[in-house]
């Protein structure tokens, strides 16, 4: 909590008061209906928080959908290949963002989908750690429960969406909070194919308070990180026992 606490703190001081010779950590003279008003009105913080909203909401969509099938298959379909499939999942583990981030953008660009949301979610549409998750946590389901829809009549797709993924609530809603989170502050990818306003995120945000020649306004700044950063602490609020309990129970068996 204590880097929070300073975030709020610093939020509310002058900006003398950041960078003075002694550490105080309470604001002499507070100032945060400034601090957080410039905040709002210098850029267009609650259209880059929508923005967010958006792509983390999309990307998010998009990986349960691709991973969560994928998952099962590895945890409960048996075929000669899958070790290999599973070791090819853990070895996407080790691959950033910016290994492929050259031959996306220039296919981006040659398609002309540069500025748009989709630039923005492409890349994370298949997340080769949701899938190691939920594979994980599915490998703990009872198999008598999935004979018994198979002997029912229900495809494997049925069983997938009807049976297995209402159990994995907890694994999910532990995965969103990794993903929301990630892709809630992610400036490497969104910096390279945006540069329209309309279309910037909240890290992008942020950026514009950094100014070398100027200098950096970090009352504002930090005002504007608490704004971005209170949705995610309020998620993980929300969802901490599911979070907790999906960490934990993906190697339970």
């Amino acid at each position: 909590m204590l880097p929070i606490i300073w975030m709020l703190l610093t939020s509310m001081k002058p900006g003398n008061e950041i960078f003075s010779a002694g550490l105080d950590v309470l604001p002499k003279n507070p100032q945060p209906v400034e601090n957080y008003t410039y905040a709002l009105t210098s850029i267009p913080l609650m259209r880059m928080m929508l923005n967010g909203a958006i792509v983390c909401g999309g990307i998010l969509i998009v990986q349960l959908l691709t991973s969560i099938p994928c998952a099962y298959a590895l945890a409960k379909i048996k075929f000669r290949a899958a070790p290999w499939v599973f070791s090819l999942v853990l070895l996407g583990l080790c691959i950033p963002i910016q290994v492929p981030a050259l031959p996306l953008y220039l296919a981006l660009a040659n398609l002309g989908l540069l500025n748009t949301y989709f630039a923005l979610m492409l890349p994370f549409f298949l997340s080769v750690f949701a899938i190691f998750l939920f594979r994980q946590f599915f490998k703990s389901f009872p198999d008598e429960i999935i004979q018994a829809a198979r002997v029912d009549g229900m495809s494997e797709f049925e069983i997938v969406w009807r049976v297995v993924t209402p159990a994995a609530w907890p694994a999910i809603a532990a995965f969103s909070i990794f993903s929301i989170a990630a892709h809630w502050n992610d400036l490497y990818w969104p910096l390279i194919v945006i540069s329209k306003d309309s279309l910037a995120t909240p890290p992008l945000g942020v950026a514009f308070f950094f100014d070398p020649e100027s200098g950096t306004d970090f009352g504002s700044l930090m005002a504007a990180a608490t704004i971005i950063s209170a949705p995610l602490v309020i998620a993980f609020l929300v969802a901490q026992r599911q979070f907790i309990q999906g960490i934990t129970m993906t190697g339970v068996k």
